[in-house]
């Protein structure tokens, strides 16, 4: 009988271990959507267009990312003189780079397409995640670059994963890890987000951002204007040369 309520008290014990763990993930969720300008606000964006420039092996770009909630994405960054895109729907995918001498337009894998998927959400993959079909779970605290950050881990509907590192003096999010698939390999691509602005909407952007372009490679993106709710022409989404 003793040897079953131990059995019974370790049980009950571990279950409250992981509702701790599931109500302190979900409440540090809260904070960050919170502290970023709301659920409501964020529901209502439907379009973002960032224009800036980023550094690359001493060239400067200047880039255009644009993003039409849930139905397409387009990166165009000049180079020298010389447009390159990458486009990204539902669907399908494209890059082109004559920059790097390439002829015409390419089509991406179609694993890269599903891979790409999460990029089409503006709000980003937090922001109501439960409804979104989303799962989330508390990795305790971890140091970047000096600060204590909450480790918050998404398990996308998709199953693609994401950490989030979220600084507790604020729930801005500091850096992300997402695990992707290029070729059939898995690779972790990390970025990071500073410089944090509240847009006349109400929602609160990272304005430097640093993205990830290979894995231990990663480009800075410097946000100088960022438009919402612009209408979008989705032909835009289409290839063009």
């Amino acid at each position: 009988m003793k040897t079953f309520k131990l059995l019974a008290l370790f049980i009950t014990a571990a279950f409250s271990v992981t509702s701790v763990k599931a109500q302190t993930a979900d409440e540090i969720i809260s904070k960050h959507v919170e502290a970023i300008g709301g659920l409501d606000k964020w529901k209502s964006i439907t379009s973002m267009i960032q224009t800036g420039t980023m550094t690359a092996q001493g060239a400067q770009l200047e880039v255009v990312a644009t993003v039409l909630h849930g139905k397409g994405s387009r990166q165009d960054i000049t180079v020298m003189g010389m447009n390159n895109y990458m486009i990204l729907t539902q669907t399908e995918g494209w890059r082109y780079f004559p920059v790097q001498g390439q002829q015409a337009p390419e089509a991406i894998t179609a694993d890269d397409v599903k891979d790409g998927q999460d990029g089409l959400d503006i709000a980003g993959a937090l922001v109501d995640y439960k409804a979104k079909g989303h799962s989330a779970e508390y990795l305790g605290k971890e140091d970047v670059d000096g600060t204590e950050c909450h480790k918050i881990k998404i398990t996308l509907k998709s199953g693609k994963s994401q950490t989030y590192f979220i600084d507790p003096s604020n729930f801005y999010i500091l850096k992300s890890i997402s695990v992707t698939k290029s070729n059939g390999q898995e690779a972790e691509l990390t970025s990071s987000y500073s410089n944090y602005q509240k847009l006349p909407e109400g929602v609160v952007v990272p304005m430097n951002i640093g993205i990830p372009f290979a894995p231990g490679m990663t480009f800075e993106f410097v946000v100088t204007k960022v438009e919402l709710n612009k209408p979008i022409d989705e032909s835009i989404f289409k290839v063009t040369k």
